[in-house]
């Protein structure tokens, strides 16, 4: 339909519906059987819809089209559109319901890729509000973000609240952490097991043995839903095999003679020096900054009476710290 703005009694409108003016007109004609060609000039919107036609014998006029049967021609259309579909509709569920059944059975199902940490947080809140027998976290570094922690905390009330236990494996470090203590502190010590391990882990989560989570990305703005019971039950044994190194939170076992007063994390970057790794290496491997890592350096050679890297490293070798078993804070 063309522009009408400035015509008398009409505005622009959707080409498919009639203004008041058309209405009107068209009553008119309805009720003469006539109405002349010049009075549409206000609402050509009449003429746009099967509505009216030419009269036969004077083409000043138009004659009006019994409003029945312009509603089943305009309908008409809309009528065979909507069957269509319907048939689509009716074709396709009959050929895709009987598959419903093994939809599930497709592997690709099984891992599902969440993108963004709101997707991946909703994902495990979902999870975790349904746990009934036991959750298993590995988390890797010394310390954690306030707001993961609280999501991890309302996470584990919820199990708790449904009887699930909880097992974290942290690293050495975490056991100084305040932040880490602090979400200890207020989870109930008869649902939780925590255990630390010098090794470096990557994030794990473990809900009722069932559904997995792990890092999608490197840096953890993606996640790997897996519930494909083969990778599940691989995950477990790892986390198993990772438990079971690990030190109970509760132990604090010595690293070295009593003597020797160096801690399992100085222990673990001695270890780890004498292995020819750089501070950055050892600061990842640690979970800790390098600034942490480079202050139990410090801490190493004032402890050895060393006078340079280089001496410290020899240090270590003589004096068995870097060989010595592995244990706790």
């Amino acid at each position: 339909m063309g522009s009408s703005e400035g015509r008398l009694g009409h505005s622009p409108h959707r080409n498919d519906v009639l203004c008041d003016t058309a209405l009107r007109l068209y009553e008119r004609s309805l009720r003469a059987g006539r109405i002349a060609r010049a009075e549409l000039t206000d609402a050509p919107c009449l003429t746009e819809l099967p509505l009216l036609h030419p009269d036969p014998w004077d083409d000043a006029w138009m004659r009006p089209v019994p409003a029945s049967a312009a509603l089943a021609n305009i309908l008409q259309p809309v009528s065979r559109e909507i069957d269509e579909r319907l048939r689509l509709a009716t074709a396709l569920s009959r050929s895709l319901f009987p598959l419903t059944a093994v939809a599930h059975d497709d592997p690709n199902l099984a891992i599902t890729v969440l993108e963004g940490v709101p997707a991946i947080q909703a994902s495990l809140d979902e999870a975790t509000a349904t746990a009934a027998d036991e959750i298993l976290t590995a988390q890797p570094g010394s310390d954690r973000p306030a707001g993961s922690l609280r999501a991890a905390l309302a996470n584990a009330r919820t199990a708790i609240r449904r009887r699930a236990r909880l097992r974290h494996i942290y690293q050495h470090p975490a056991r100084y952490s305040g932040s880490v203590r602090d979400y200890l502190a207020q989870v109930p010590a008869q649902h939780l097991q925590v255990r630390t391990t010098e090794l470096t882990v990557e994030r794990l989560i473990i809900v009722d043995r069932s559904v997995a989570y792990i890092p999608g990305s490197a840096d953890r703005s993606t996640a790997l839903r897996i519930s494909h019971p083969a990778l599940v039950a691989y995950l477990i044994q790892v986390y198993e095999v990772l438990w079971a190194q690990a030190v109970p939170l509760s132990e604090n076992h010595q690293a070295t003679p009593p003597n020797a007063p160096v801690t399992a994390v100085q222990h673990s970057i001695a270890r780890l020096l004498a292995e020819g790794h750089v501070d950055d290496v050892v600061a990842r491997k640690m979970g800790i900054s390098v600034r942490t890592c480079r202050s139990h350096i410090a801490k190493l050679m004032q402890t050895l009476g060393a006078t340079s890297r280089t001496h410290l490293g020899a240090l270590l070798v003589h004096s068995g710290i870097a060989e010595a078993g592995h244990g706790g804070v």
